[in-house]
């Protein structure tokens, strides 16, 4: 299992565009992804549990990665954070 950990820098926290292409992006591994928070995790390749976390600007995400490709679904998952949110 692999994890990282982001803190939110958009000033709009995680809405509908940004979630849309992160989900897109995680669907293309076949392991599993939950993304959350110490109170709640959620599937990270559905958006509606993406979109319910309410995320905002200087929240701190978590992302876990288990399975098949877990390593460059996290490599991927970061480089997205960073240049999108």
């Amino acid at each position: 299992m692999k994890e990282i950990k982001y803190v939110i820098k958009d000033e709009l926290g995680i809405h509908a565009r940004p979630a849309g292409l992160l989900v897109k992006m995680l669907a293309g591994f076949s392991g599993e992804v939950q993304i959350g928070t110490p109170q709640k995790m959620v599937d990270g390749k559905r958006i509606f549990g993406i979109m319910s976390l309410g995320l905002k600007q200087g929240d701190e995400m978590t992302l876990t990665f288990d399975g098949p490709g877990e390593d460059e679904a996290a490599a991927a998952a970061e480089s997205f954070l960073k240049g999108n949110l």
